[in-house]
């Protein structure tokens, strides 16, 4: 898990400009991403900011272990 995070820490730091796509079921994967996509069945049904996203308390905020807010 350290590994991956470290990873996709050093190809944005490398490159600002790139685009990456991210698939990922642990959202701390995800939380320092530029836009946060939420999918379900095929759709986006949120995106924005993992603090937007929070602030929207929708499908994303009910995924968060609520000892992470």
């Amino acid at each position: 898990l350290q590994v991956v995070q470290q990873a996709l820490e050093k190809a944005q730091t490398e490159d600002p400009n790139r685009t990456s796509l991210i698939i990922a079921h642990r959202l701390s994967t995800i939380q320092s991403c530029d836009l946060i996509c939420v999918i379900d069945n095929g759709h986006v049904i949120e995106s924005g900011t993992h603090t937007e996203l929070i602030q929207q308390r929708g499908a994303y905020y009910a995924m968060l272990p609520k000892d992470n807010l």
